[in-house]
């Protein structure tokens, strides 16, 4: 089984959408998923609970119960654990960092969610776990120029020396919209460029959880 924390310290960043279209993205391909939602608002629990079909597992927990969580789920079959994790909370954030396979790293292309992710990336540092950056809520390119709020962050990222996932998730409305109904993107229209996203994410986390051969047999 593999798992991925769903990280930001800033609100409004979000993470609970993402963790919501991996958990998604992953059940539509077949995986076995658990969402666990260790943030007190409980935000992903209610989404899901709104789905009219079957869909990803989800526990509402906290942090110090995640290890326990994981062996339960081990012996169920799940192969794959997405963890929401609450926002500007260290100890509940250092619990998923700790048992996660790979921890994701939400900022928006804005200085201030910069400057929260460099802080959050020494503690994954500090606990030797891999780390990836998801850019989210990007604006939109034109004629497929970037925003210069986009490149001014990627290029602080680039110095920070922080991976970034070459997947942008821009300010699209379908994210919410789809949510209103526990679906993802995917789900609504496969053909929109906000599925093409998820899609594409998606199969970069597999690929980097899994291993390339394993991510493509489950396909």
């Amino acid at each position: 089984m593999r798992t991925v924390a769903v990280i930001a310290r800033k609100g409004g960043s979000g993470k609970t959408t993402l963790s919501v279209h991996l958990a998604l993205a992953a059940h539509l391909r077949g995986r076995g998923v658990l969402l666990a939602d260790t943030d007190a608002q409980r935000s992903s629990s209610q989404v899901l609970k709104g789905r009219r079909t079957p869909g990803p597992a989800c526990v509402e927990t906290s942090g110090p119960k995640l290890f326990a969580l994981q062996l339960t789920a081990l012996r169920e079959g799940v192969d794959t654990m997405v963890i929401d994790t609450p926002a500007a909370m260290e100890e509940e954030i250092s619990h998923a960092i700790v048992a996660a396979d790979l921890a994701l790293l939400v900022i928006r292309p804005t200085f201030l969610d910069l400057a929260a992710a460099l802080q959050t990336a020494e503690i994954v540092r500090r606990m030797r776990k891999p780390t990836l950056i998801v850019v989210n809520q990007a604006p939109v390119t034109r004629n497929g120029v970037e925003p210069p709020a986009v490149k001014r962050a990627l290029e602080a990222l680039l110095l920070m020396r922080l991976p970034v996932i070459p997947i942008i998730l821009r300010a699209r409305a379908v994210y919410q919209s789809a949510l209103e109904t526990g679906r993802s993107v995917e789900e609504i229209d496969p053909q929109t460029e906000a599925a093409r996203e998820i899609a594409e994410l998606w199969d970069f986390v597999e690929t980097f959880l899994f291993g390339r051969d394993a991510a493509k047999a489950a396909r």
